[in-house]
């Protein structure tokens, strides 16, 4: 395993890059050596939501999907810093204000960036997507249950950006999320790389190697992913397959509720949307997720979002949201209704 891992350090620096994609909330600026970076820069966003659930009593609720605020900036030619704090009591688990992003990145060289802190993992397409950005409220279920935990303390390599065919990022991290000490000494290896093969579409794919709980059980996670882009119209789609042990203390992304997993499962979604001349843009997703591989009988879980998101304008957006819960065996009572506004600075 450790000659694994050295080999894929070793491949990475054979790349050439020019910067990264942000590996927190706040989206990268864009490289003009005319204009110097900020020295300081004061960031965020506010998400209050409604949510509603035709279940049988209907559910019905006010609250803050994310509350964040952070800094970033530069205190030399060759280092950066980054700080975000979560401030939302729903998500976290932990009910206070707790950081979530913390690192420091050395960039002196162009083709690669080193990172070292607390940040998400490299994994998948959506969950590299900043929370502010994502074109439907929730992330498909197969992000926030199999790329658990999405954020952890570790070392990273970054290259490339919007402008480049080549991206790529290699992560070296405890496995065992935010907020808790790590209880062993084996380190989780992820790395994504992704690579625009035609002006409208872009291809990549995502690996997870790791021991969640202890020095002898592994998990090992891989997915794919797809981005294409005709003028106006976006089509977006991932398959993530996870197996072995996972960390059962570590929640769902962005607070969603963990599932009872089997030795085997896997999970993918699609999703299309619209940029109209109106602001308005309309959006279908759909995925399925299959907690548990090796039990026909259980059956597996499938969602159908439908929404429209309205932009007043580059800072202020609302989203609307109607998912359609379908669940294979046993069918529950559990579709949604939700709207989000949203304002960044």
């Amino acid at each position: 395993m450790k000659n694994k891992i050295i080999l894929l350090f070793v491949l990475v620096f054979i790349f050439q890059a020019n910067n990264i994609y942000a590996q927190g909330c706040d989206a990268d600026e864009p490289a003009n050596d005319s204009i110097p970076a900020p020295k300081i820069k004061i960031f965020g966003f506010v998400q209050p939501e409604y949510n509603y659930t035709f279940s049988d009593p209907a559910e019905n609720t006010f609250s803050f999907r994310r509350a964040r605020i952070g800094v970033r900036g530069r205190v030399y030619e060759d280092f950066s810093y980054y700080f975000m704090l979560e401030t939302s009591p729903f998500i976290g688990g932990v009910g206070s204000a707790y950081l979530m992003d913390a690192f420091v990145t050395w960039d002196k060289y162009n083709w690669s960036r080193i990172s070292i802190g607390s940040f998400k993992q490299p994994f998948g397409l959506e969950v590299s997507t900043a929370c502010n950005n994502l074109t439907t409220i929730d992330r498909a279920i197969v992000s926030d249950q199999l790329v658990s935990p999405q954020r952890d303390y570790g070392i990273a390599i970054f290259g490339g950006n919007k402008f480049t065919k080549l991206n790529y990022s290699v992560a070296l991290m405890n496995g065992r999320g935010l907020n808790v000490k790590d209880n062993n000494n084996k380190k989780d290896i992820i790395g994504r790389a992704t690579y625009k093969v035609l002006d409208f579409m872009t291809i990549g794919g995502s690996f997870r190697y790791g021991y969640p709980n202890n020095d002898e059980d592994t998990r090992t996670t891989y997915g794919g992913e797809i981005l294409m882009k005709f003028n106006n119209l976006h089509i977006q789609g991932e398959y993530i397959h996870d197996e072995g042990d996972y960390n059962r203390a570590a929640g769902g992304g962005c607070g969603a509720e963990p599932m009872v997993l089997g030795k085997k499962r896997d999970g993918a979604y699609g999703m299309v949307w619209y940029d109209t001349k109106w602001n308005i843009q309309p959006v279908f997703k759909y995925e399925f997720f299959d907690q548990d591989l090796d039990i026909k009988d259980l059956g597996y879980s499938e969602r159908m979002t439908l929404g429209v998101n309205y932009f007043f304008n580059d800072k202020i957006r609302l989203q609307v949201n109607y998912q359609a819960n379908i669940e294979t065996y046993i069918n529950i009572d559990n579709d949604k209704f939700l709207a989000q506004i949203q304002v960044i600075f």
